[in-house]
């Protein structure tokens, strides 16, 4: 008398789920790539030991080493530069601008986005606010 099992192992092994996998893991790599290097704009923004933490900002102003003006990572030129903050700032009252300024730029550029700014809040009577962006020492 011969004993059978019922259950037979099987040898074969199944691909399926191991493609999902590989593909799950293509979509996050590609998805946090994108977020490594967010600043496209290359600035060596000046160093401070006082730390202001804020809320996310809506609108980021960058201006480089060339003395070019960049409104939300788009290049401007200074005309251009208020216009497009109008444009943003419309509808709202007190709206968070992180300056990033490169170094080696004279103070006169700084300025000039400060007093366009000031300007849209003395025509619009809003609180519009400005905060320099600075690396740590």
């Amino acid at each position: 008398m011969a004993i059978q099992t019922r259950n037979k192992r099987k040898t074969d092994f199944s691909m399926a789920s191991m493609s999902d996998v590989v593909f799950l893991l293509l979509i996050f790599f590609m998805l946090t790539s994108t977020l490594v290097a967010p600043n496209a704009i290359k600035l060596l923004l000046p160093q401070s030991n006082s730390r202001t933490i804020e809320a996310p900002p809506k609108i980021i102003i960058s201006i480089n080493q060339n003395l070019e003006y960049f409104l939300q990572g788009i290049q401007v030129n200074e005309e251009a530069l208020e216009a497009g903050l109008l444009d943003k700032l419309a509808g709202h009252e007190s709206v968070s601008i992180r300056l990033e300024a490169d170094k080696t730029i004279p103070v006169q550029y700084v300025v000039n986005v400060i007093d366009i700014v000031n300007n849209v809040n003395k025509q619009y009577n809003t609180k519009h606010k400005v905060i320099m962006a600075t690396s740590p020492k």
